[in-house]
């Protein structure tokens, strides 16, 4: 390939680093007026009334909508996939009748200036009846439990149990059961820019154009459609460049709903911006689960059967279906290793929280999970655990190897990706200094984490889950009459490199330079139908789209410089850097015709093109990928844990990856890095925390704790690439698995510096105050 895996400088970055990125922000909108919400101060409280004249009488203010007005304007979201065990459950535009967290809609405000709305908003006076918090997944499941959502009977809004072999079998015979026990912090996405829209409503037209920085620009366009009782065709979205997202610039929330309502009733348009603090607050969390595992093993520490038992904290309110995110964990729980006989149970729950949605790997405790557990049969064994997980990992005689929740394991190479990193660190070396060090009063402690990555969900996937929706991804490329190559995808990018990757892949499809191919993103009105970014999806789902367009394009063109050399068929001629080539004895040889020729042909004088062939030069495809694609990894990561003070230092971490064909190594190597330093923050540093009456603790960066470069250590990445046999491109996909590895790593690193104490940190964050809590629970028996 001569242009997959060229490692370009990002083109975006030009912009991005001179001052000329187009942020919403930094858009200016004519007679725009300004949003602000009013959000609840309590946990759980019923509505009793809300006083508006106040902030009506503040100059500039036009309207202050409550949730009665916009029930008026837009419908409730209602979620019901087919799935047993998944509740259905809706939510109102804004609440009507009771809040149910801290930070909840009560009101918005609508000015004619930024400040205007702040200081009306501040006047809404509203009157709340007290209610119960409900603030823990355990209070949740109590039988005398407060209702969150009064539309359900309890709240356990989603529970699903699986079992594949004979589970139970293996727990009376084994030799021992080895239980583990793990438990996931809330945390939240922090983008640099938080949420923000601007909503332009066309009354003449009939049209709203919504502005705003999205994922998935399609499917959002189909529901705020759907919520206003708009034609899809009424609605446009356009995206900006978007400062960050990891995941929670995906849903249409109900401060984007009520924007672009207001402006349609206002005939006006209609901008808010988010504010730190509300985006701590407000905008969306993620990963809180308790995870409990039970393994039945031989002598050796080969499993035999594997038992867990998750609940996940999802919040006040569902933008998602309620299961998406645990039942990945479970799916995947086993990873890389050869476990037949498996079962899970997954409880999933309300509380008077800030609703979950997917973070940037939503599955990143599974790997923990699985990794811890097998520490465990070793501590319980006494056995070595790089001799337990060998026993117990995948080999390529094993593959295709059918996981036990039936999902296919094919083009994977754990074994190889272990190896390499059990070598590239030097693990006996490091055991040496540990010994040593610990003699001297210094606590080492090696990490390892071995990764199964799911990147690209395809269609196939959601229907077995019984979720609506599909996975496909759309593109099309065009040559203009002057030879210039445009594209475009369904995608998104928030910081990917995707102007980059994807046009690389566009060009080895159509067989032009990278640099000649121009990507057009975030305009509904002229990307096809795609399915936005999320996941790992953008270079295996992204970039095989684009691939195929461009394959397709490149065949249109060499029939036409066929029947201009007076060939019979194209099959003999490839376009390579924009120049038309004949193979001729083996050999590729120029014939004289460029792109340049064949699109002025195409365009200017389709009278010279062959019989019955349409003019122009445009391709538009669509792919579905497999149900699901892996990418694998090893972590190791080196730590050093203070005994007096608690803090843990990460000094060294090392990543052995294979996600297949490579699209471009500089841009991968950016993904790895930053998806280990987000894992290791998580699992070191941030925590949103509620106290006992539902009160948000982390509202700033003062108290929610993010790392800064000085935290993390140098990583190293060793490649260990291999190609998929079911993408277009060999492509597998990466992104997510770097947060998978570096949670897992980190903690199971932090439990073998404190071996010699005889303690086990259950529990993420890994905080100083944490360890020396955990260090005195022992000492003080």
């Amino acid at each position: 390939m001569s242009q997959i895996g060229r490692p370009l400088r990002r083109r975006e970055d030009v912009r991005h680093l001179t001052g000329h990125a187009r942020f919403l922000d930094g858009m200016v909108f004519p007679g725009a007026l300004f949003a602000r919400f009013v959000r609840a101060p309590l946990a759980h409280a019923r509505i009793l009334s809300i006083e508006t004249a106040a902030a009506l009488a503040v100059p500039g203010v036009e309207m202050v909508a409550t949730g009665t007005d916009l029930a008026r304007l837009a419908a409730p979201l209602r979620l019901a996939p087919p799935i047993d065990g998944l509740k259905p459950v809706s939510m109102e535009p804004m609440p009507t009748r009771k809040i149910r967290f801290d930070g909840d809609l009560v009101a918005v405000v609508v000015a004619r200036g930024r400040m205007a709305a702040e200081d009306a908003a501040e006047l809404v006076a509203v009157e709340y009846e007290s209610l119960p918090a409900v603030v823990t997944a355990a209070a949740a499941l109590a039988p005398d439990a407060v209702l969150v959502d009064e539309d359900l009977d309890s709240n356990l809004v989603s529970h699903q149990s699986f079992s594949a072999g004979d589970p139970e079998q293996h727990f009376r015979t084994a030799h021992r059961v080895v239980e583990a026990r793990f438990h996931q912090h809330r945390q939240t996405h922090a983008p640099m820019e938080p949420r923000g829209c601007c909503a332009v409503w066309d009354e003449g037209r009939e049209h709203l154009t919504l502005h705003i920085g999205n994922q998935a620009p399609h499917p959002l366009r189909t529901a705020i459609a759907a919520r206003l009782g708009l034609a899809e065709s009424q609605v446009t979205v356009i995206c900006p460049d978007i400062g960050g997202a990891f995941g929670q610039k995906i849903a249409l929330y109900r401060e984007e709903l009520a924007v672009a309502a207001l402006s349609r009733a206002l005939k006006r348009p209609v901008r808010w911006r988010e504010e730190r603090g509300e985006n701590l607050l407000a905008a969306a969390h993620a990963r809180e689960q308790t995870v409990q595992t039970r393994a039945a093993v031989d002598t050796d520490g080969r499993i035999l059967a594997l038992e867990l038992n998750l609940v996940e904290d999802f919040g006040a309110y569902c933008f998602y279906p309620a299961n998406y995110m645990a039942r990945v964990v479970a799916m995947i729980a086993t990873g890389p290793y050869r476990i037949a006989d498996y079962a899970f149970d997954v409880q999933v729950v309300l509380t008077n929280k800030c609703g979950s949605g997917p973070m940037r790997a939503p599955m990143a405790i599974a790997s923990r999970v699985m990794e811890g557990t097998i520490d465990a049969i070793a501590r319980a064994l006494t056995l070595d655990p790089i001799a337990v997980r060998r026993r117990n990992m995948l080999s390529r005689t094993d593959l295709p190897f059918l996981m036990p929740t039936g999902e296919i394991l094919d083009d994977v190479t754990p074994r190889e990706t272990f190896e390499a990193a059990i070598d590239g660190f030097d693990v006996e070396a490091f055991r040496t200094r540990q010994i040593a060090d610990r003699a001297a009063g210094v606590y080492r402690g090696l990490g390892i984490c071995s990764v199964i990555e799911p990147t690209t969900y395809g269609s196939a996937f959601y229907k077995a889950a019984g979720i609506a929706g599909s996975g496909h991804e759309a593109g099309w490329v065009k040559v203009a009459p002057s030879g210039s190559v445009d594209a475009s995808v369904g995608l998104m990018g928030s910081g990917q490199g995707y102007e980059t990757a994807l046009a690389q892949a566009v060009a080895q499809g159509l067989g032009v330079p990278a640099e000649s191919v121009r990507m057009r993103f975030g305009n509904t009105d002229t990307a096809p139908y795609g399915m936005g970014s999320r996941g790992a999806r953008g270079g295996t789902a992204g970039g095989s789209v684009l691939f195929l367009a461009g394959q397709t394009l490149q065949r249109k063109i060499c029939a036409i410089a066929a029947h201009q050399l007076g060939l019979n068929s194209g099959d003999e001629l490839r376009l390579h850097d924009g120049v038309i080539q004949r193979q001729i004895g083996g050999e590729w040889e120029e014939t004289g015709l460029g792109l340049r020729d064949i699109a002025r042909i195409a365009y200017l004088d389709p009278l010279s093109l062959p019989p019955c062939m349409e003019p122009g030069l445009e391709a538009h495809r669509a792919y579905d990928p497999p149900a699901m694609t892996y990418s694998n990894a090893t972590h190791l990561c080196e730590v050093v844990v203070d005994i007096e003070t608690g803090r843990v230092t990460p000094v060294r971490y090392l990543v052995a990856e294979d996600c297949g064909t490579v699209l471009n190594p500089a841009i991968v190597a950016g993904q790895q890095h930053g998806a280990v330093a987000l894992g290791l923050g998580g699992a070191l540093h941030e925590q949103v925390v509620y106290d006992k009456d539902g009160h948000n603790l982390t509202g700033s960066f003062m108290d929610y704790a993010m790392s800064t470069a000085a935290d993390l250590p140098p990583i190293e990445i060793i490649a260990c690439h291999t190609p998929s046999s079911r993408t277009p491109t060999g492509s597998k996909g990466m992104s997510e698995g770097g947060v998978m590895g570096a949670s897992g790593a980190v903690a199971l690193a932090v439990n073998d510096a404190l071996a010699p104490f005889g303690v086990v940190a259950e529990r993420q964050p890994l905080t100083s105050g944490a360890i020396r809590a955990l260090l005195e629970s022992k000492l003080c028996g």
